[in-house]
């Protein structure tokens, strides 16, 4: 366990916070800090293939250790953090035996991580917690599924006895500006599928996720002296509020759950001359996907024509981008990979909670590429903000489900029986 925390530790105080405004890939510099890192850290362990290339893409290879045809399977974290939070000098807390009371990140600045308020908290009380100091995000998303993957190659080639095929493990920049796939080569990662280590809460087994887009709306003003602005001013920032005001009541992040989709606002900036609005779209429904893009269009058009006499051109510009689709669709026709998962974690006493993600990983663009790839829990809690913690237990139970997803895929005859049961459970004394 200590080892454990000491490597995952190792990884947090390392800044690699990306930027969605950079072209290069990374998109910042210090992304190569903890990936250069990494290179030596899987050499050191004992595997093999281990590769950066000029975008730095990791990836590397634990040989099977079996004389029986296996096929070759991937897992797959990211190393950067988000920019929604800052990602700099991390100072790590932990807290042994929690006793399910308030945690104080940051006396001096009253900052309180409180059962009262995140409730899922409670769940970990006598474990080992590790949170922040209340002035940055930790970065658990997701550098706990590097620990998570590090470690459990380490322990298997430390452990030979414990029968595998051949592992691909690979580690992206710029998961979090939706970029991490992008220049993922999976012909040279070579696996049949794998999984992301990046989900949350212990049990978290994910193969559906949104049908998700991105949107930029420009409104266009006239400034006048507001002394003289009647009939001829355009306040370019109520027309966003107008456009706003369109959007359907009730349809945002904080207002639903499950499979129910949203619009998301996240950005206004502007003037009288110039208002940019920047959402984003989703929904696991294709059909429904669609008509909310389909939305955006009609609110601009409406709006267009309410100033067209006054203006005489186009004062709002709708730009819709589509940035990921649902893994379902890929991973369905190959659901057996997802009852192994299952079946790993039953084996291993956690109780899978299989769940649409509300958001998505690496994996969502890497099974449309080629490369189905279900998402499995990393264990961290309250992403992307000074209130984010993991359990270092959480850590070590995801680390143990890597193993024991190699173990299974190495079992003789294990694919004529899932292959036969894509769409049942394979959790009872099939093997």
């Amino acid at each position: 366990m200590q080892h454990i925390i000491d490597r995952f530790i190792s990884y947090v105080t390392i800044d690699t916070e990306s930027d969605p405004n950079s072209q290069t890939t990374p998109s910042t510099e210090k992304q190569w800090n903890l990936a250069n890192k990494l290179v030596e850290e899987l050499k050191t362990i004992g595997l093999e293939d281990v590769t950066i290339d000029n975008k730095a893409y990791i990836m590397a290879t634990l040989p099977s250790n079996v004389d029986h045809e296996v096929p070759t399977i991937g897992f797959v974290s990211h190393f950067d953090t988000s920019p929604d939070f800052s990602g700099a000098n991390v100072k790590p807390q932990i807290i042994e035996n929690y006793d399910g009371k308030d945690i104080i990140l940051n006396a001096e600045k009253n900052i309180v991580l409180s059962p009262n308020y995140f409730k899922d908290l409670l769940q970990y009380k006598g474990q080992t917690i590790i949170t922040t100091d209340g002035t940055t995000l930790l970065g658990a998303d997701d550098k706990a599924g590097i620990t998570e993957i590090v470690s459990a190659m380490e322990y298997l080639v430390q452990h030979p006895e414990i029968k595998h095929g051949k592992i691909r493990i690979g580690f992206t920049p710029d998961e979090e500006i939706g970029r991490g796939a992008h220049h993922f080569d999976v012909e040279k990662f070579g696996a049949q599928w794998a999984y992301t280590m990046d989900g949350s809460q212990i049990g978290e087994l994910e193969y559906e996720n949104f049908n998700a887009a991105g949107a930029k709306i420009t409104f266009k003003g006239k400034s006048v002296h507001p002394g003289y602005a009647k009939g001829k001013m355009i306040n370019s920032m109520l027309i966003a509020n107008d456009f706003i005001n369109e959007l359907p009541k009730g349809e945002t992040p904080q207002e639903t759950k499950g499979y129910e989709g949203f619009f998301h606002v996240h950005h206004l900036t502007g003037s009288i001359e110039e208002t940019v609005l920047e959402l984003i779209i989703r929904d696991h429904n294709k059909i429904k996907f669609e008509k909310r893009k389909d939305l955006i269009g009609k609110i601009a058009k409406k709006i267009n024509k309410k100033y067209a006499k006054q203006f005489g051109e186009d004062i709002v510009i709708a730009q819709v981008k589509d940035q990921y689709y649902n893994m379902k669709e890929k991973v369905l026709p190959v659901k057996h990979i997802v009852d192994i998962a299952e079946k790993a974690m039953r084996e291993l006493d956690i109780k899978p909670i299989i769940k649409p993600i509300r958001g998505g990983t690496d994996g969502s663009q890497l099974s449309f590429m080629g490369l189905p790839c279900p998402n499995i829990f990393a264990g961290g809690h309250n992403f992307h903000g000074k209130y984010e913690y993991v359990p270092a237990e959480s850590i070590q139970k995801a680390t143990d489900v890597i193993v024991k997803i190699a173990e299974l895929t190495a079992i003789p005859g294990i694919f004529d029986v899932a292959e036969k049961s894509k769409r049942k459970k394979i959790i009872g004394t099939d093997f």
